[in-house]
């Protein structure tokens, strides 16, 4: 329960990080956008190619993906090194700008191409057992992919913080969950169940407003649909932000390096700086 009631402080800190710092919702926001962009790139020639068709992934396709999800990763890394790097400058006093955000990444551009290539080979594995292993392929690879994510979810912070390659942040990364696998669960259930139920309170509605809309007019349908979509991608951007300001505050308390600021709960601070077994406490 205390790792649960900290996790969900976490979460409170990375509202707050955003609340101070909304122009972090760009950095998702260009992300899908581009990511968007690459998959109708990728997917549509692709299929008029016969590298994907109804049959499943040829040798290929499978060459397609590998290159698909090298690119897809790689922004999406991107845009959450630019998150966590200027979450991690807010949570440290300061007040990063867009720029900020955006030279972070820059300059850990090889890392995280790196790691795209990496987490891209894992997603071709997965794939593979789920193309060829039918409904037990589909549970292997869900709890496998459940296990990546996990051990990796510090993985973008110890690039930025410690300057490690990243299969030596994968590494740290994994070895930094027995100290924060409560609050890794906690924080991200409570993040996933509030946008679920955010989700379902325009999607409800705004269904029910589209079908009504249809009724009368196609033009008004097309409208009321189009801010449908915005208020999906508006909820989908914060989300993400939230995810990559929570990232940050994560590995500072698992590195007993969260800072006095008005973002942490006096509990988070305490905690987080009793010292663990063979750690040495730490401070900013």
């Amino acid at each position: 329960m205390q790792r649960f009631s900290r996790g969900l402080d976490l979460v409170k800190a990375s509202v707050g990080v955003l609340r101070a710092d909304k122009e972090l919702l760009i950095f998702p926001i260009i992300s899908a956008i581009a990511i968007f962009l690459v998959s109708i790139g990728f997917i549509i020639p692709s299929f008029l190619a016969g590298a994907i068709d109804k049959d499943g992934i040829g040798v290929a396709g499978y060459i397609v993906l590998f290159f698909y999800y090298l690119v897809v990763y790689t922004i999406g890394i991107f845009s959450s090194t630019a998150i966590v790097g200027a979450a991690m400058m807010r949570l440290k006093g300061q007040d990063p700008t867009v720029q900020d955000g955006i030279n972070i990444a820059k300059s850990h551009l090889g890392d995280i191409i790196g790691y795209a290539a990496i987490s891209a080979i894992v997603g071709m594995v997965l794939r593979a057992i789920e193309e060829r292993s039918g409904l037990i392929g589909d549970i292997v690879a869900g709890i496998i992919g459940a296990v990546w994510s996990i051990a990796t979810f510090l993985v973008v912070p110890v690039m930025i913080v410690e300057g490690l390659g990243p299969i030596e942040a994968i590494k740290r990364s994994a070895s930094l969950l027995k100290q924060t696998w409560g609050e890794q669960i906690a924080g991200n259930f409570s993040i996933g169940i509030v946008f679920m139920l955010l989700f379902l309170v325009v999607l409800i509605p705004g269904i029910i407003l589209l079908m009504i809309a249809a009724s009368i007019s196609v033009v008004l349908a097309v409208l009321v649909g189009i801010v449908l979509a915005m208020a999906i991608a508006a909820l989908i951007a914060i989300q993400s932000a939230i995810s990559g300001i929570f990232t940050a505050a994560v590995y500072l308390y698992a590195t007993n390096t969260v800072p006095s600021n008005p973002y942490f709960s006096q509990d988070v601070l305490q905690s987080a700086f009793v010292p663990k077994k063979g750690k040495r406490t730490l401070g900013i």
